[in-house]
């Protein structure tokens, strides 16, 4: 057997050396491409925008006033649009949250011009956030209005006898935590809760006699909590118009001078890693502990938590 020579060590160990960094180069370019796709991902959309555009801004499910969101409408705000489409398709969410979802559209419309164009639904937390733009364009079969303030509790009193468990508790006063859902709702609970939902919907029919223009006949037919279409929505004046984006754009050339021909464009949020879903954990912890009747009143159509005071329509609702 022959013993390799030092020139041959050497050799191979040039052969090596050669390979690896063919291996390092190539690890450095996948990294590199991985790096320009993200950035491509999360600042492409933003370059194209940098052209002369209407922004689209879509609302869809529950809404909840999120931080996303908000950051989404601020961004809007702050760019060079030379106008914005408000999408909505949605049936409320809680009223706090549509409450902020108006501010940041009121804010927005204060710099540039906005239309809502309601899609299949725009009801309670929903048409608040449309009472944010400018114009408010509904199709004719649209269902808007809504107009009303509710807060559920779920009452397991019953099922908690049948399996034999109490729940106790020590307050400092009679309404603290009422109610509660484990004990029959007092009179005074009822009474106080019945005062801060009025107290929204007092503020919710304020809204809307303010943008929409209404007087207290013109309240009175709309405020009940029913939904209408777009073609009665349009009578009672809750919409403005009738159609759909092209109309809304429409009137942003002709009303707004908004230059014609602009192509609209869809503007997203930015949003961040979830780690951990508290929806499917409550979900679980209900049905871990047989109260699966609670899981309706933990979440709402797209899984969201809400919670306090909710402005969305359901069936059930007055219609």
């Amino acid at each position: 057997m022959s013993i390799p020579s030092f020139a041959d060590y050497l050799v191979e160990r040039r052969s090596l050396l050669r390979r690896l960094s063919w291996w390092r180069v190539a690890a450095f370019l996948a990294a590199a491409l991985v790096i320009l796709a993200l950035g491509a991902r999360v600042f492409g959309g933003e370059a194209a925008h940098l052209r002369p555009h209407i922004a689209r801004v879509t609302l869809s499910g529950i809404i909840t006033g999120d931080r996303d969101t908000l950051r989404l409408i601020s961004r809007v705000a702050d760019s060079d649009a030379a106008a914005v489409i408000v999408s909505i398709d949605s049936p409320g969410g809680t009223t706090a949250g549509a409450e902020r979802v108006y501010d940041a559209l009121r804010r927005l419309s204060a710099k540039k011009p906005t239309a809502a164009v309601v899609g299949s639904l725009a009801a309670s937390g929903g048409y608040i956030a449309a009472l944010g733009a400018d114009q408010i364009v509904a199709l004719g079969n649209s269902l808007v209005g809504s107009i009303g303030v509710l807060v559920q509790y779920p009452n397991v009193t019953g099922l908690l006898d049948k399996v034999g468990v109490k729940v106790e508790g020590v307050k400092s006063s009679p309404l603290k935590a009422a109610p509660n859902g484990y004990e029959p709702t007092s009179p005074e609970a009822k009474a106080a809760l019945e005062s801060i939902v009025m107290d929204s919907y007092a503020w919710f029919k304020g809204l809307v006699r303010e943008r929409r223009g209404l007087d207290d006949a013109g309240l009175a037919a709309v405020d009940d909590g029913r939904v209408f279409t777009g073609r009665q929505g349009l009578g009672l004046h809750l919409v403005d118009r009738l159609g759909g984006e092209r109309e809304a754009v429409a009137w942003l050339e002709n009303e707004k001078k908004v230059a014609k021909g602009l192509k609209v464009e869809d503007w997203r949020p930015q949003r961040g890693f979830s780690v951990m879903s508290l929806t499917s954990l409550a979900q679980a912890a209900a049905g871990a502990l047989g109260l699966d009747a609670m899981a309706p009143f933990l979440t709402r159509a797209d899984g969201r938590m809400l919670d306090g005071l909710v402005s969305i329509w359901q069936f059930g609702d007055a219609d």
